[in-house]
Protein backbone atom coordinates (compact mmCIF):
# COMPACT_ATOMS: atom_id res chain seq x y z
CA UNK A 1 0.00 0.00 0.00
CA UNK A 2 1.42 3.35 -1.05
CA UNK A 3 -0.97 5.98 -0.15
CA UNK A 4 -3.06 6.86 2.74
CA UNK A 5 -6.12 8.77 3.76
CA UNK A 6 -7.69 9.47 7.28
CA UNK A 7 -10.98 8.16 8.54
CA UNK A 8 -13.59 10.22 10.43
CA UNK A 9 -12.61 9.06 13.32
CA UNK A 10 -8.70 9.89 13.11
CA UNK A 11 -7.87 5.96 11.73
CA UNK A 12 -5.28 5.93 9.00
CA UNK A 13 -6.19 3.29 6.01
CA UNK A 14 -3.64 2.33 3.64
CA UNK A 15 -4.74 2.06 -0.04
CA UNK A 16 -3.27 1.20 -3.79
CA UNK A 17 -4.64 2.28 -7.20
CA UNK A 18 -4.06 0.43 -10.28
CA UNK A 19 -5.29 2.38 -13.65
CA UNK A 20 -7.47 5.19 -14.97
CA UNK A 21 -10.98 5.70 -15.78
CA UNK A 22 -13.76 5.62 -12.95
CA UNK A 23 -13.39 4.02 -9.71
CA UNK A 24 -13.45 0.45 -8.45
CA UNK A 25 -12.75 0.45 -4.71
CA UNK A 26 -12.46 -3.26 -3.57
CA UNK A 27 -13.26 -4.75 -0.03
CA UNK A 28 -11.80 -7.66 0.92
CA UNK A 29 -13.47 -10.53 3.52
CA UNK A 30 -12.62 -11.84 6.65
CA UNK A 31 -8.75 -12.75 7.42
CA UNK A 32 -7.67 -10.83 4.41
CA UNK A 33 -6.06 -7.31 3.31
CA UNK A 34 -6.38 -5.20 0.07
CA UNK A 35 -3.42 -7.53 -0.95
CA UNK A 36 -5.52 -10.64 -0.82
CA UNK A 37 -7.28 -8.61 -3.93
CA UNK A 38 -4.36 -6.60 -5.76
CA UNK A 39 -4.90 -9.64 -8.33
CA UNK A 40 -8.39 -9.24 -9.21
CA UNK A 41 -7.48 -5.63 -9.43
CA UNK A 42 -4.40 -6.43 -11.69
CA UNK A 43 -7.06 -8.18 -13.35
CA UNK A 44 -9.12 -5.67 -14.53
CA UNK A 45 -9.32 -3.55 -17.83
CA UNK A 46 -6.80 -0.53 -17.14
CA UNK A 47 -9.83 1.46 -18.41
CA UNK A 48 -10.92 1.24 -14.34
CA UNK A 49 -9.02 2.80 -11.60
CA UNK A 50 -9.06 -0.24 -9.13
CA UNK A 51 -8.50 0.77 -5.32
CA UNK A 52 -7.73 -1.53 -2.93
CA UNK A 53 -7.16 -0.99 0.60
CA UNK A 54 -6.64 -2.31 4.21
CA UNK A 55 -9.87 -2.69 5.91
CA UNK A 56 -8.96 -1.05 9.89
CA UNK A 57 -7.06 -3.44 11.89
CA UNK A 58 -5.16 -5.07 8.82
CA UNK A 59 -1.74 -4.21 7.37
CA UNK A 60 -0.90 -0.91 6.80
CA UNK A 61 -3.85 0.73 8.17
CA UNK A 62 -4.77 1.32 11.95
CA UNK A 63 -7.82 0.22 14.23
CA UNK A 64 -9.58 2.45 16.41
CA UNK A 65 -11.69 1.34 19.08
CA UNK A 66 -13.97 1.32 20.04
CA UNK A 67 -15.24 -0.66 17.22
CA UNK A 68 -18.45 -0.39 15.07
CA UNK A 69 -19.73 -1.17 11.74
CA UNK A 70 -20.84 2.51 11.18
CA UNK A 71 -16.70 2.89 11.46
CA UNK A 72 -16.29 0.66 8.57
CA UNK A 73 -18.75 2.49 6.59
CA UNK A 74 -16.99 5.93 7.34
CA UNK A 75 -13.73 4.10 6.29
CA UNK A 76 -15.00 3.96 2.95
CA UNK A 77 -16.51 6.88 2.43
CA UNK A 78 -13.17 8.53 3.67
CA UNK A 79 -11.52 6.57 0.88
CA UNK A 80 -14.05 7.15 -2.18
CA UNK A 81 -13.73 11.09 -1.07
CA UNK A 82 -9.55 10.65 -1.36
CA UNK A 83 -9.77 9.08 -4.74
CA UNK A 84 -12.47 11.29 -6.50
CA UNK A 85 -15.76 11.75 -4.61
CA UNK A 86 -17.86 8.70 -6.39
CA UNK A 87 -17.20 4.96 -6.60
CA UNK A 88 -18.17 1.43 -7.74
CA UNK A 89 -17.50 -1.12 -4.79
CA UNK A 90 -16.72 -4.63 -5.18
CA UNK A 91 -16.92 -6.84 -1.96
CA UNK A 92 -16.09 -10.48 -1.61
CA UNK A 93 -17.79 -12.76 1.05
CA UNK A 94 -18.43 -10.54 4.39
CA UNK A 95 -16.43 -7.63 2.51
CA UNK A 96 -19.60 -8.30 0.10
CA UNK A 97 -22.03 -7.08 3.46
CA UNK A 98 -19.41 -4.06 4.32
CA UNK A 99 -20.29 -3.14 1.02
CA UNK A 100 -23.97 -3.32 0.06
CA UNK A 101 -24.04 -1.33 4.31
CA UNK A 102 -22.44 1.53 2.72
CA UNK A 103 -24.57 1.71 -0.16
CA UNK A 104 -27.30 1.67 1.74
CA UNK A 105 -26.15 4.52 4.21
CA UNK A 106 -26.20 7.11 1.08
CA UNK A 107 -22.38 6.82 0.46
CA UNK A 108 -21.50 7.97 -3.19
CA UNK A 109 -21.34 4.87 -4.38
CA UNK A 110 -22.83 4.10 -8.37
CA UNK A 111 -23.18 0.26 -8.51
CA UNK A 112 -22.10 -2.53 -6.14
CA UNK A 113 -20.93 -5.97 -7.40
CA UNK A 114 -20.55 -8.72 -4.78
CA UNK A 115 -19.58 -12.25 -4.78
CA UNK A 116 -20.88 -14.56 -2.57
CA UNK A 117 -21.64 -12.69 0.51
CA UNK A 118 -22.24 -15.44 3.27
CA UNK A 119 -25.91 -14.73 4.50
CA UNK A 120 -27.29 -17.74 6.59
CA UNK A 121 -30.00 -18.96 4.03
CA UNK A 122 -30.19 -22.63 5.39
CA UNK A 123 -32.51 -24.19 8.39
CA UNK A 124 -29.83 -23.37 11.60
CA UNK A 125 -27.80 -21.27 10.33
CA UNK A 126 -29.61 -17.90 12.78
CA UNK A 127 -28.80 -19.95 15.73
CA UNK A 128 -25.19 -21.37 14.34
CA UNK A 129 -24.39 -17.84 13.87
CA UNK A 130 -25.59 -17.11 17.19
CA UNK A 131 -23.16 -19.52 18.59
CA UNK A 132 -20.28 -18.41 16.49
CA UNK A 133 -20.64 -15.03 17.43
CA UNK A 134 -20.33 -16.24 21.30
CA UNK A 135 -17.57 -18.44 21.20
CA UNK A 136 -15.75 -16.28 19.10
CA UNK A 137 -16.23 -13.25 21.58
CA UNK A 138 -15.04 -15.17 24.38
CA UNK A 139 -12.02 -16.55 22.23
CA UNK A 140 -11.16 -13.07 21.65
CA UNK A 141 -11.73 -11.47 25.21
CA UNK A 142 -9.38 -14.31 26.55
CA UNK A 143 -6.71 -13.65 24.29
CA UNK A 144 -7.36 -17.05 22.56
CA UNK A 145 -6.19 -15.65 18.84
CA UNK A 146 -5.38 -19.45 17.11
CA UNK A 147 -8.51 -20.39 19.07
CA UNK A 148 -10.42 -17.69 17.36
CA UNK A 149 -8.88 -18.23 13.99
CA UNK A 150 -10.10 -22.20 14.41
CA UNK A 151 -13.41 -21.00 14.82
CA UNK A 152 -13.65 -19.14 11.86
CA UNK A 153 -12.13 -21.71 9.79
CA UNK A 154 -14.69 -24.24 10.92
CA UNK A 155 -17.45 -21.76 10.00
CA UNK A 156 -16.16 -22.38 6.47
CA UNK A 157 -16.04 -25.65 6.55
CA UNK A 158 -12.53 -26.64 6.43
CA UNK A 159 -12.03 -30.18 8.26
CA UNK A 160 -10.62 -30.17 11.65
CA UNK A 161 -7.60 -32.28 10.07
CA UNK A 162 -7.03 -29.75 7.53
CA UNK A 163 -6.96 -26.55 10.44
CA UNK A 164 -4.33 -29.17 12.45
CA UNK A 165 -2.40 -29.04 10.11
CA UNK A 166 -2.83 -25.03 9.20
CA UNK A 167 -1.94 -24.56 12.77
CA UNK A 168 1.59 -25.80 11.90
CA UNK A 169 2.50 -23.96 9.00
CA UNK A 170 4.00 -20.60 8.36
CA UNK A 171 0.76 -18.42 7.66
CA UNK A 172 -0.91 -19.57 11.23
CA UNK A 173 1.40 -16.33 13.19
CA UNK A 174 -0.07 -14.20 10.57
CA UNK A 175 -3.17 -15.72 10.89
CA UNK A 176 -3.25 -14.76 14.08
CA UNK A 177 -2.24 -11.16 14.02
CA UNK A 178 -5.60 -10.14 12.32
CA UNK A 179 -7.84 -12.67 14.00
CA UNK A 180 -9.09 -9.28 16.22
CA UNK A 181 -10.99 -8.19 13.09
CA UNK A 182 -13.04 -11.67 12.53
CA UNK A 183 -15.02 -10.08 15.06
CA UNK A 184 -15.20 -6.66 13.06
CA UNK A 185 -16.44 -9.34 10.37
CA UNK A 186 -18.83 -10.91 12.49
CA UNK A 187 -20.32 -7.51 13.22
CA UNK A 188 -20.76 -6.75 9.28
CA UNK A 189 -23.05 -9.58 8.90
CA UNK A 190 -25.30 -9.02 11.67
CA UNK A 191 -27.59 -11.53 12.82
CA UNK A 192 -26.16 -13.63 9.98
CA UNK A 193 -29.64 -13.44 7.39
CA UNK A 194 -29.85 -11.48 4.42
CA UNK A 195 -30.79 -8.14 5.28
CA UNK A 196 -33.80 -7.62 3.20
CA UNK A 197 -35.06 -4.19 4.60
CA UNK A 198 -31.26 -3.05 3.92
CA UNK A 199 -31.40 -4.06 0.56
CA UNK A 200 -34.53 -2.62 -0.36
CA UNK A 201 -33.23 0.57 0.36
CA UNK A 202 -29.56 0.28 -2.21
CA UNK A 203 -31.72 2.15 -5.29
CA UNK A 204 -28.24 1.27 -7.12
CA UNK A 205 -27.68 -1.76 -9.58
CA UNK A 206 -26.66 -4.44 -7.76
CA UNK A 207 -24.49 -7.46 -9.43
CA UNK A 208 -24.34 -10.49 -6.98
CA UNK A 209 -22.13 -13.53 -8.02
CA UNK A 210 -21.96 -16.86 -7.05
CA UNK A 211 -19.59 -19.84 -8.24
CA UNK A 212 -21.36 -22.98 -9.41
CA UNK A 213 -18.68 -25.20 -7.79
CA UNK A 214 -19.94 -23.65 -4.13
CA UNK A 215 -22.02 -24.72 -1.94
CA UNK A 216 -25.98 -24.80 -2.78
CA UNK A 217 -26.45 -22.69 0.32
CA UNK A 218 -23.86 -19.74 -0.97
CA UNK A 219 -25.25 -19.75 -4.59
CA UNK A 220 -29.08 -19.56 -2.84
CA UNK A 221 -27.92 -16.35 -0.29
CA UNK A 222 -26.17 -14.38 -3.49
CA UNK A 223 -29.18 -15.72 -5.34
CA UNK A 224 -31.11 -14.03 -2.23
CA UNK A 225 -29.54 -10.67 -2.29
CA UNK A 226 -30.18 -10.19 -6.25
CA UNK A 227 -33.78 -10.83 -5.51
CA UNK A 228 -33.82 -8.45 -2.27
CA UNK A 229 -32.01 -5.64 -3.98
CA UNK A 230 -34.72 -3.44 -6.30
CA UNK A 231 -31.72 -3.10 -9.00
CA UNK A 232 -30.71 -6.52 -8.39
CA UNK A 233 -29.12 -9.24 -10.98
CA UNK A 234 -27.48 -12.63 -9.77
CA UNK A 235 -24.77 -14.68 -11.90
CA UNK A 236 -23.24 -17.79 -11.59
CA UNK A 237 -19.96 -18.09 -12.63
CA UNK A 238 -19.12 -21.78 -13.93
CA UNK A 239 -16.56 -24.31 -12.38
CA UNK A 240 -15.62 -21.18 -9.84
CA UNK A 241 -15.64 -21.78 -5.84
CA UNK A 242 -15.43 -19.11 -3.15
CA UNK A 243 -11.66 -18.86 -3.78
CA UNK A 244 -12.74 -17.54 -7.09
CA UNK A 245 -10.14 -17.01 -10.06
CA UNK A 246 -9.59 -13.00 -10.45
CA UNK A 247 -9.59 -14.13 -14.52
CA UNK A 248 -12.87 -15.17 -14.59
CA UNK A 249 -14.55 -12.64 -12.25
CA UNK A 250 -12.90 -9.92 -13.69
CA UNK A 251 -14.69 -9.70 -17.43
CA UNK A 252 -17.63 -9.98 -15.48
CA UNK A 253 -16.91 -7.27 -13.18
CA UNK A 254 -15.82 -4.92 -16.30
CA UNK A 255 -19.29 -5.52 -17.97
CA UNK A 256 -21.37 -4.35 -14.87
CA UNK A 257 -19.11 -1.43 -14.27
CA UNK A 258 -19.11 -0.63 -17.49
CA UNK A 259 -22.73 -0.59 -17.88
Amino acid sequence: MDKKTVSRDGTPLAYHRTGQGPVVVLVSGAMSTGATLAPLAAALPDRFDAVVYDRRGRGGSGDTAPYAVEREVEDLAALIDAVGGEAALYGVSSGGALALRAAASGLPVRQVAVYEPPFAVYEGGERERAEYTGKLTAALTEGRRGDAVELFLLLTGLAPQMIASARQSPMWAGMEAIAPTLAHDDAVMGDGLVPRDLLASVTVPVLSVAGSASPAWLREAARAVAEAAPRGTYRALEGQTHAVEPEALAPVLAEFFAS
